[in-house]
């Protein structure tokens, strides 16, 4: 059996950027459909550390790079959006920390980095007075120094929610479909046919929108899309769980010459009061091929040296692989910016970074309008509703 459906744009990917292009586009007027085969969030965005950050990590060489300017506007942009005065009303997303913070070591090479980093990021970063040391800090048992950051963290299982919730009636889970997609005689995308043993959907767009991450490497084969190439940077994170570990959001700098924090620290509570402590950063980077039991051992190494009056042997401790995909830059590395490019009626869409979302969409939602796309917001959805099941959001890691 055989459905039809019609829409102005079909979405790929449930994550950050596919749901926030999804209520932007359905705000526009347009009539929209997102597709994804896994629970919302499942891939990159749950698995992220949450921080809302103004590029600190891109100005510790002392200058300002294109990444660093790109970026250092989105904390004053996301505060707009969480306190319910900007193009989304995010009032409901949690908010884990309203500060973050630096611990520069005491060697003169780490000194020399916070230096350069904070001349960079001047009016943005602020030494605490060791009198207002958060309480971690003042049981510290090694000598550092301490900076607060404009930047701060939000909880990325309560956004997927909140973006879900206003556009929940748009949002279908394809698992168990395959994905063809069909062009007209000059090459250009018309519409994509789900098909599985027992039925089969196509859906007629004016535009098919990739947003899934590592997925968009598939999307784009299966559209005959040549011009834009995915690559992917991967991280090995760890993660350890306790009752007895103390909230904390921090950026640890490293005596080495590398630009990435020695050690990235986010917290995250439990329902059942847990606490969760999210390592990322050069530990994570360095980690990546090295098995669980390897790489434990150097994050239990690494927090023993970094913060050695914290007792975390009755922590329950696990590994995270995390697939980052980007657009391809020619050396590999990190691109400056979030990225779009439309081929043939798709576009291949990465945020690159979290805290880009909402400049990444103003830019893909200002691209079609300037294409004048018809709009039929009333679009009866019921064809797809009676062959797809809803999506649904899906949980951090360390709450399943």
């Amino acid at each position: 059996m055989t459905s039809s459906y019609s829409t102005d744009i079909v979405i790929f990917g449930g994550g950050i950027a596919g749901l926030w292009l999804l209520n932007r586009l359905k705000q526009q007027g347009y009539a929209c459909v997102l597709l994804d085969k896994g629970p919302l969030g499942g891939g990159q965005t749950l698995c992220s550390q949450g921080i809302i950050h103004g590029g600190l990590k891109y100005a510790l060489a002392g200058s300002l790079s294109t990444a660093s300017q790109t970026i250092a506007d989105m904390p004053a942009r996301w505060r707009q959006l969480l306190a319910g005065e900007a193009e989304l009303d995010l009032t409901d997303v949690k908010v884990l920390s309203e500060h973050y913070y630096m611990w520069s070591g005491a060697d003169m090479r780490s000194k020399l980095k916070t230096f350069l980093g904070s001349k960079s990021l001047r009016g943005r970063i602020d030494p605490v007075p060791e009198t207002e040391y958060p309480e971690f800090f003042r049981q510290a048992t090694v000598k550092g120094r301490l900076y607060r950051l404009p930047d701060f963290v939000i909880d990325s299982q309560s956004l997927i929610q909140c973006l879900h919730a206003k556009a929940a009636d748009a949002t279908f889970n394809s698992d168990g479909y395959d994905i063809d997609f069909e062009r007209d005689d000059s090459g250009v995308v018309r519409g994509c046919r789900l098909h599985s043993p027992e039925q089969s959907l196509q859906i007629d767009a004016q535009r098919f929108l990739f947003t899934a991450g590592s997925g968009n490497e598939a999307l784009l084969e299966a559209s005959g899309c040549s011009q834009t190439k995915a690559q992917r940077r991967p991280l090995n994170m760890v993660y350890l769980t306790s009752r007895s570990l103390p909230e904390l959001f921090v950026h640890c700098i490293g005596s080495d010459f590398s630009l990435t924090p020695r050690l990235t620290v986010t917290s995250h509570r439990a329902d059942d009061g847990r606490v969760t402590w999210y390592l990322g950063g050069e530990l994570a980077e360095s980690g990546v091929g090295l098995d669980d039991a390897r790489q434990i051992q150097r994050a239990r190494t690494e927090l023993a040296s970094l913060f050695p009056w914290v007792d975390s042997s009755n922590a329950r401790w696990h590994c995270l692989p995390v697939d980052r995909a980007e657009a391809s830059t020619a050396s590999n590395a990190r691109p400056d910016d979030a990225f779009f490019q439309q081929e043939n009626h798709t576009l291949a869409i990465w945020p690159t970074k979290f805290t880009l979302a909402p400049a990444l969409a103003d830019r893909v939602v200002d691209f079609l309008d300037e294409q004048a796309l018809q709009r039929n917001s009333a679009a009866d959805l019921s064809p797809i509703r009676n062959l797809l099941p809803a999506a649904v959001p899906g949980v951090c890691p360390w709450n399943n």
